[in-house]
């Protein structure tokens, strides 16, 4: 019931959890009897919440980054705080509420270039995002090219460091238990590392794309399945805090000075980095529209990246050796949980201990605490 129970969550089709339990759990059941199994455990849905709550949720939602997304994005955001509603009831919801966002969304079109990888773990797009580094905040990511997965969204003080670059590569190693086939990133010395990285793991493999082959770079632009995907981020969510900063800008009260980028970092790294989270989940949670392109699969990104065989693809993964990890891991630099100068930290902690400040995953409040930090910090650090 637990393998159900799983496949369920991952929004998996009744075929698809009965084909799956059949070809990798070896466990065969008929249609009905799943069916009777949910049933006993409630596990429904077609079951939803009261319109009340959902029109209340997708309210708050677009006070902050919630009124750049359409309403698909806003359904799996539901469905992410566990709201059980139907899309239309979304789409409705939203064109009734926001009607001026809808309407611009209508007018908008996208054009993609073909694509093709062979499957999961193949090759992993990595690029840096770099909309929010003149205030202070660095956003690094990974694609798995073939399922869409994100593999982890970053945000720090710094993307231009390799060995953290890096590290955000071992830890993802260490969490997956392997390496992808291929590395696809841009020229940047950022990701130096990671090149030496891939190239020392992948030595002593004998397939053609082993070795120095393993790593592949070119223009930014042209590392399409990260490129493309910074778009939605953008969209879904960052957009928000790029015309929030922008005007803390034009309103004097972000001169883009060290302090300023350090209090910027203190009060809203967190709030980002929840932001981003929750892009990421949902991303990864939601189903991915056919394409024009038969050879690209659609479905849901979690989904096709641990049950690739639905697809006919296999996982491409390459098994870690510990040794090797630990190797990789000493160039690499594993960022703490201070998001800014440690001194700065320790100065503005104090002085929110004294005043009775505290952090927020609010937008709002980490905007009023910025502007609260900065009137009283300012004048006491800089002469």
């Amino acid at each position: 019931m637990d393998l159900v129970r799983i496949y369920h969550g991952l929004g998996m089709a009744y075929k698809e959890i009965l084909r799956t339990l059949a070809t990798q759990h070896g466990m065969v059941m008929s249609l009905s009897t799943l069916k009777r199994m949910l049933r006993a455990n409630r596990l429904r849905r077609r079951e939803y919440d009261d319109l009340g709550h959902i029109i209340e949720f997708i309210l708050n939602e677009l006070q902050g980054s919630g009124r750049l997304h359409g309403y698909r994005w806003m359904y799996y955001k539901c469905i992410e705080h566990g709201l059980r509603v139907r899309k239309e009831d979304v789409r409705i919801i939203l064109s009734a509420v926001d009607p001026e966002s809808a309407q611009s969304r209508r007018r908008r079109r996208l054009r993609r270039r073909q694509y093709f990888s062979r499957g999961p773990n193949f090759i992993w797009h990595i690029d840096s995002y770099d909309k929010l580094k003149p205030y202070g905040i660095c956003i690094n990511g990974c694609i798995d090219g073939y399922s869409r997965k994100i593999i982890w969204l970053r945000a720090a003080f710094t993307n231009s460091d390799p060995c953290v670059v890096g590290g955000y590569y071992a830890e993802a190693i260490e969490r997956m238990g392997g390496y992808p086939r291929l590395l696809r990133t841009d020229m940047g010395t950022e990701n130096v590392v990671l090149r030496d990285m891939q190239v020392y793991l992948r030595r002593n493999d004998e397939d053609n794309r082993a070795g120095q082959s393993s790593f592949l770079t070119g223009e930014s632009t042209a590392n399409q399945r990260i490129e493309s995907w910074w778009g939605v981020m953008r969209r879904q969510g960052i957009e928000h805090w790029i015309q929030m900063f922008s005007e803390l800008k034009d309103e004097g009260l972000f001169t883009g000075d060290y302090l300023d980028k350090a209090l910027i970092q203190l009060c809203f790294m967190g709030p980002i980095k929840d932001e981003l989270n929750s892009i990421m989940n949902i991303w990864n949670a939601h189903r991915i529209r056919p394409s024009t392109n038969a050879s690209v699969p659609s479905g849901i990104p979690d989904l096709m990246y641990v049950a690739s065989h639905l697809w006919g693809a296999d996982d491409l993964l390459v098994p870690v050796n510990a040794d090797d990890l630990a190797v990789c891991k000493e160039n690499c630099t594993f960022l703490s949980s201070v998001p800014c100068d440690p001194e700065i930290f320790d100065f503005c902690a104090n002085v929110m201990l004294e005043r009775g400040l505290e952090f927020s995953s609010n937008c709002p409040q980490a905007q009023e605490l910025y502007i609260t930090l900065r009137d009283f910090v300012r004048p006491l650090l800089i002469e």
